[in-house]
């Protein structure tokens, strides 16, 4: 019912038409390429300090390596951080002693921050991140927790490890994988003062090792006594003589009673204090939930990892023999499956026998025996065992293999597989190569802008070999686990190819990954010599993201801590990505600006001094027109004079005469006059004609009398009616006819002056009209054509500095034009400000835009003209702007290795040199000078015009 109401109302209405929009017409491909142009940011950068006035930053980003870097041993970085980090764990015990107290960590206080409800330790910088909502209830110290604590209870080993409530199974792997390899997680667990509560370990990152510092207070699952309201009651319940300590020893105590990892052993305590380091490093325990085994393994050995998938291995018994079989010794191997499945429902373990979809497994030992393959491998959750071949309790299993292959069954996580079964139930591979001290590494790292459509990068990494050696080349981005909230609205995948130098063909291509995106690497023997590493960088906007700048803004008021604690992570990691010149790029750059300023000069100087000469001979056009105007105006004035002048004698020399006779005298005398007086006019002035002789006569006199000059006198009028209306009749027309001509535009190419002046008077009944209208168009005669004034100030046929008084409405008196054509400025100074400088003609109105006239006629005079759309506003305001910090690693056997960093170069006069103002200069944020736009290019044209004015001759403008 509503709506036919509705219906039939807005029928009878009558409907306003929309506005027709303005469509810019131009060609096809003109769109597109607007387009593109609107899509990337013409201002690439990237933002490389979240923190005001990081002073550890710019520490870090000044001792930043530049130039060739020379390798190092891989050992002598870690070799640093133990000796940092036992340092400072050393200064910290000490301090505690001296007060009487146990250390707390002020930067990492999980107490302090579950109390408070914080978080800041539990979550991260943007909350609601979180894959699993943690909560744990209570939080104790080591010694409160353990009854007879110990960091280490036979070594550290895979058989300790058990997940606890965060997704950090690949972490859990990880460590599994280590304990296979004896002392490699003693290299991580570096120092501790147990009794203090003070442990350092280090971990790898970015290329370099850092330390981290923690106190001994851990998570618990069970609230305190005085805190668990439900479960205190029912404890009371029971008939216990203290029920407050019977709760503590049951949900308090132990192994058990952590909410994160534990050790098998109930009082062993360096599996949830290493966990606990790694999620301080990271910020906090959400970072760290998910991942992949390679990465961790990585970050606590230093090694490079490869991804590997099942279906890729070309030859799976090289496989076994070059790689599996040298786990532990230059290999760690972590596996995983179901990571392109789609499973779903309550068969998501049981299709694999028991191998969990989607989590991260570590292998730990390959043996060959009796011509069987066989792998141990472990769950870091410590139970849900493969179920097929060679599990435990099948038939497999006989008294002589168990004791082969030292193996007790138990449901600890840890079984047995078969080389076949392992490649047909798991489909991805982290395979992590270590590093003895018979390797060097040397990195470089810098920035670099990625466009819309990757290709290889101008900028360009060259390694120098000395001799022949086994060679890993490394080509990472930074570790955005440590600054989760802040990485950007883009993400990265890294390709390169390895070429040497004189060489057409490439020599090795890196392994692309589909999981492990932080770095790509390649594995293979060089000779030496010289290698350029070409990068392709693929970049994917992932619109969900904020950028930097929003989480900053959206966070530093309420949660100004935890910005504090990853924008420094944050800093410390893109320091090593500001570019800095070499003393060699310094000078090439001057040199490349220098000759780029010249060619700028050169061809500015070239269009301005065009434009200049171009104004200039509109100019002499234009005062040419000037003068003529001026001329004919001079002898237009002269003419009548001369008629006034003649009538005047004629009249008086026919007194006596009657008056029939004196008309017919004059009428006679001034047909003489027009005779001579319609001589042919030329860009000289007036061509005088024959004069026709009479005899001597009071008109000749009166005519021979008139002066030359600009200072003419009016003839005294007579007080006689028929002589004024004769005056105004004669006056009229050319007057008239003079303003006319002179309102109408100027025409292109100068007037054929060849043309006789129209001197004819017309009858007195048209002579009113004209001059009524010469009248009323002198009050519109713009004052520099009425005084006929030079752009320099000076007035046709007048010296310079002669003022000329000019009424409006009124006509100035004659002038003597100047026989020669010559106009010249003043100075220089005067052309300049001439230029561009048009006749003050009346605006011409401008046309309505296609479809105004539709739209004003139907929505009134008032309505608004509708704007063009922008269509790539939406570009405009949000554009691309990729920006990746990139590190190249070469780790070697050889002395002496080094790396550069090769900017794009660019051909400048037909020779090639250095362009250090690419985009990688540019996406540092570090460019020099000013904006294009901005001062330097506004001194820089004044200095062009001064050298093109100075170059111009004076005599320039002369006709």
């Amino acid at each position: 019912m509503g709506s036919s109401t509705t219906s039939s109302r807005s029928s009878s209405q009558p409907q306003e038409p929309e506005p027709r929009k303005r469509v810019k017409k131009q060609p096809p491909q003109q769109t597109v390429d607007q387009l593109w142009e609107a899509f990337t940011t013409k201002y690439p950068g990237k933002v490389h300090s979240i923190l005001p006035n990081n002073v550890f930053a710019e520490t870090k980003a000044a001792k930043a390596p530049k130039g060739i870097v020379r390798g190092e041993k891989a050992g002598k970085s870690y070799d640093e951080a133990v000796a940092e980090c036992k340092s400072a764990v050393e200064k910290i015990a000490k301090e505690c002693r001296r007060v009487n107290m146990k250390y707390r960590d002020p930067h990492f206080d999980i107490e302090f921050d579950l109390k408070m409800n914080v978080r800041d330790c539990l979550d991260g910088l943007v909350r609601g991140d979180s894959t699993y909502e943690l909560s744990p209830k209570s939080v104790k110290r080591v010694t409160q927790i353990f009854e007879d604590p110990v960091f280490f209870q036979e070594g550290a080993t895979a058989s300790d490890v058990r997940q606890g409530r965060d997704g950090d199974c690949w972490f859990m792997s990880a460590l599994c994988a280590l304990g296979g390899k004896q002392d490699l997680i003693d290299k991580v667990c570096i120092a501790r003062e147990e009794k203090v509560g003070v442990y350092g370990f280090v971990f790898h990152r970015d290329g370099e090792w850092i330390q981290t510092i923690i106190d001994d207070k851990l998570y618990l699952i069970a609230s305190d006594w005085d805190e668990s309201m439900d479960e205190k009651w029912t404890w009371q319940q029971i008939n216990r003589a203290d029920a407050e300590e019977e709760y503590r020893k049951s949900n308090q105590t132990g192994s058990r009673a952590l909410y994160f990892a534990q050790c098998r052993s109930e009082n062993e305590t360096w599996l949830p204090l290493l966990e606990k380091a790694y999620a301080k490093a990271h910020g906090d325990y959400n970072s760290i939930q998910g991942g992949f085994t390679g990465e961790a393994i990585e970050d606590l050995t230093g090694g490079v990892t490869t991804e590997l998938f099942t279906s890729d291995i070309l030859d799976t018994d090289k496989f076994w023999t070059d790689e599996i079989m040298k786990v532990n010794q230059e290999f760690l191997f972590g596996c995983a499956t179901g990571v392109f499945d789609n499973w779903q429902g309550e068969n998501w373990m049981t299709d694999r026998k028991d191998i969990v979809s989607m989590h991260a497994y570590s292998i730990l030992a390959a043996k060959e025996v009796k011509g069987e393959r066989l792998l141990r491998v472990r769950n870091p959750w410590g139970k849900f065992e493969w179920k097929g071949a060679w599990s435990d309790g099948s038939e497999q299993w006989t008294p002589e293999w168990m004791q082969l292959l030292d193996h007790k069954f138990g449901d600890d996580g840890m079984f047995w597989i078969s080389y076949k079964d392992l490649l047909r139930k798991f489909q991805s591979f982290d395979r992590t190569r270590l590093f003895g001290p018979e390797w060097s590494v040397t990195q470089q790292w810098t920035t670099i802008d990625i466009p819309w459509s990757a290709d290889y990068n101008d900028t360009k990494f060259s390694v120098t070999l000395t001799e022949p050696s086994p060679v890993v080349i490394v080509l990472s981005k930074l570790d955005e686990r440590y600054f989760q909230a802040l990485e950007g609205q883009y993400s990265f995948s890294l390709h390169f190819r390895l070429e040497k130098d004189g060489e057409h063909d490439y020599i090795v291509r890196s392994h692309g990954n589909y999981l492990m995106d932080r770095s790509v690497s390649v594995d293979l023997d060089l000779e030496p010599g010289t290698y350029s590493v070409l990068m392709k960088i693929v970049a994917k906007r992932i619109s969900y993201r904020d950028s930097p700048e929003q989480v900053i803004r959206d966070t530093c008021r309420d949660r100004q801590d935890k910005l504090i604690q990853i924008g420094l992570a944050y800093d410390l990691a893109h320091a090593k990505g500001k570019v800095k010149e070499t003393d060699a790029e310094k000078k090439s750059r001057e040199e490349h600006e220098a000759k780029q300023k010249e060619i700028h000069h050169k061809k500015r100087r070239e269009e301005l001094r065009a434009k200049w000469l171009k104004n200039w001979e509109v100019q002499k056009k234009r005062v040419a027109r000037q003068k003529r105007h001026a001329k004919r105006k001079e002898e237009h004035d002269r003419k009548v004079e001369a008629r006034k002048a003649v009538t005047a004698a004629a009249l008086e020399e026919n007194a006596t005469v009657g008056k029939d006779d004196a008309n017919a005298g004059a009428d006679d005398k001034i047909e003489a006059v027009d005779q001579q007086d319609n001589a042919q006019v030329t860009e000289n002035g007036v061509q005088e004609t024959p004069a026709v002789t009479d005899g001597p006569s009071k008109v000749e006199e009166a005519q021979t009398a008139i002066p030359e000059t600009s200072e003419v006198q009016p003839a005294a009028s007579q007080d006689n009616t028929a002589t004024k209306s004769a005056e105004l009749a004669r006056d009229a027309p050319e007057s008239a006819k003079d303003a006319a001509t002179m309102l109408s535009p100027p025409p292109d190419e100068p007037a054929d002056e060849s043309q006789p002046v129209d001197n004819e008077i017309k009858p007195d009944n048209v002579a009113s009209e004209k001059a009524a209208e010469f009248e009323a168009a002198l009050q519109n005669v713009p004052s520099v054509l009425v005084t006929g004034a030079l752009p320099n100030g000076n007035t046709a046929g007048t010296a310079p500095g002669t003022a000329v008084a000019t009424v409006p409405g009124t006509v100035p008196p004659p002038s003597t034009v100047a026989e020669d054509n010559t106009w010249e400025f003043d100075s220089l100074a005067s052309f300049e400000s001439s230029i561009d400088t048009d006749l003050d003609l009346p605006p011409i109105e401008p046309t309505p835009p296609e479809g105004a006239d539709v739209a004003l006629g139907a929505l009134g005079s008032s309505a608004p003209i509708p704007e063009e759309e922008n269509e790539n506003q939406i570009f405009e305001d949000d554009p691309w702007n990729a920006v990746c910090v990139v590190g190249l690693r070469v780790y070697s056997r050889s002395k002496d290795t080094s790396i550069l960093i090769v900017r794009p170069k660019s051909e400048i006069e037909g020779e090639t040199e250095l362009d250090v103002d690419d985009n990688s200069k540019g996406a540092s944020g570090e460019v020099s000078g000013k904006d294009k736009d901005g001062e330097d290019k506004n001194e820089e044209e004044d200095d062009i015009k001064t050298e093109v004015k100075e170059g111009i001759p004076d005599n320039i403008g002369t006709v």
